[in-house]
């Protein structure tokens, strides 16, 4: 006795799901890849063996021009140059509300020492804590 199926299973598939899963995959990857590098100068930190895991709110980063032998500095990866005689004040602003008043130098190896050192003055002066930031070896 032969039976015989009166449906039929229809081979489609909807694509209506999979596109949904790749639309919020893509919104999760580009938010995520905006908060993996907060510093939007291209220094070449220093390598270091000793990693601090403590988190600075505000930094100082401080570029190099080789060719006339000048320094930028810039606050929070601001694009935007600071001049030197500003910077105290500024990290003052943003750090007077901190319990614990901590910063970040971001500094490019072929920075002279007396410009990170101008930079941790100014930390000493106000009693705030500096990390060095550098890459791992």
């Amino acid at each position: 006795m032969a039976l015989k199926r009166t449906t039929k299973a229809e081979p489609n598939f909807s694509m209506s799901s999979m596109t949904d899963i790749v639309f919020l995959l893509l919104i999760f990857f580009l938010v995520t890849s905006t908060l993996v590098n907060p510093n939007a100068l291209k220094l070449l930190l220093p390598k270091s063996t000793g990693q601090v895991s403590a988190k600075a709110t505000v930094s100082v980063s401080i570029k190099h021009y080789r060719d006339t032998d000048t320094f930028s500095y810039h606050i929070n990866g601001d694009e935007k140059p600071v001049p030197f005689s500003e910077i105290e004040d500024d990290l003052v602003e943003l750090l007077k509300n901190e319990e614990d008043p901590t910063f970040s130098i971001y500094a490019d190896e072929t920075v002279p020492i007396r410009e990170v050192v101008e930079i941790m003055n100014i930390a000493k002066r106000n009693h705030y804590k500096v990390i060095m930031a550098t890459r791992p070896e």
